[in-house]
């Protein structure tokens, strides 16, 4: 289960199922996802794919025959491991889930004459590995902290460390967290809300804001006030420059009438 259909999501998703099988397969099938991508893959998706050097295929669109084995598997989920089950979080549902894949996958398959756990192992053995460096497959975003100290990542509001307001920031998030840093230095982290519209706060940071407030309220208290006159420069600075002598009298002229 993923928190949303969004391009980071998608791929953090399929990410965590190739980690989980220790393989990279040379093609990977998908619908017509608009966070995947319609006709061709979106540039995310392209990179992701690039950087394991396999190919992403897309389905046509309104084509069940090219994907029936997905849509027998999602029928196979819902009929199978969900009834009569209770889940807490997403958290609970994935594991619930990943306890009750091995057990699923080592029954019997009439349609495949033999259990699913089988034939992977061949599978895996003609796929790659993991590459060395990991694939961008996280949300990004480059923002200034404005006054109120929150990022928004996906409709939700985090707060920051109000002491960075103005600041350019970083904001990271994958399936789990959320993380904003400065400089490389993390700033916030939050645990990864999956519903919509919320804000999210850190009492530390309320109370460091509070303390900032109160600290710009006594510097504006304690300002000093502005001089009553203004400084007047001395206008004999003036004469010593140009050279003039006020203690010697000019000659009186006589100006014929």
């Amino acid at each position: 289960m993923l928190p949303s259909r969004t391009a980071p999501d998608l791929l953090g998703g399929m990410w965590t199922l190739l980690q989980d099988a220790q393989a990279v397969p040379s093609r990977l099938l998908w619908d017509n996802e608009s966070g995947i991508g319609r006709r061709k893959p979106t540039e995310p998706v392209a990179a992701f794919a690039g950087s394991l050097g396999m190919e992403i295929k897309l389905l046509p669109p309104r084509d069940p025959e090219s994907k029936g084995m997905v849509e027998r598997m999602n029928r196979f989920f819902r009929q199978r491991f969900m009834p009569g089950r209770d889940f807490r979080s997403p958290a609970d549902f994935n594991g619930q889930l990943e306890d009750w894949l091995p057990t699923a996958n080592h029954r019997y398959s009439r349609s495949r004459h033999g259990r699913p756990n089988e034939p992977i192992i061949l599978d895996r053995e003609r796929m790659r590995g993991l590459p060395p460096v990991s694939p961008e497959a996280v949300f990004r975003n480059m923002v200034r902290l404005p006054w109120d100290y929150y990022v928004r990542v996906f409709s939700n509001d985090y707060s920051v460390d109000p002491s960075f307001i103005g600041r350019i920031v970083d904001v990271t998030a994958d399936l789990d967290a959320v993380r904003v840093t400065h400089d490389g230095v993390v700033i916030a982290t939050h645990v990864r809300v999956w519903a919509r519209h919320l804000v999210v706060t850190v009492r530390a940071h309320v109370v460091r804001a509070a303390v900032m407030r109160q600290d710009f309220r006594t510097q504006r208290v304690r300002r000093p006030e502005p001089e009553e006159a203004a400084q007047v420069r001395d206008l004999a600075a003036y004469d010593e420059v140009f050279g003039i002598d006020l203690g010697r009298q000019p000659a009186c002229l006589e100006v014929a009438s």
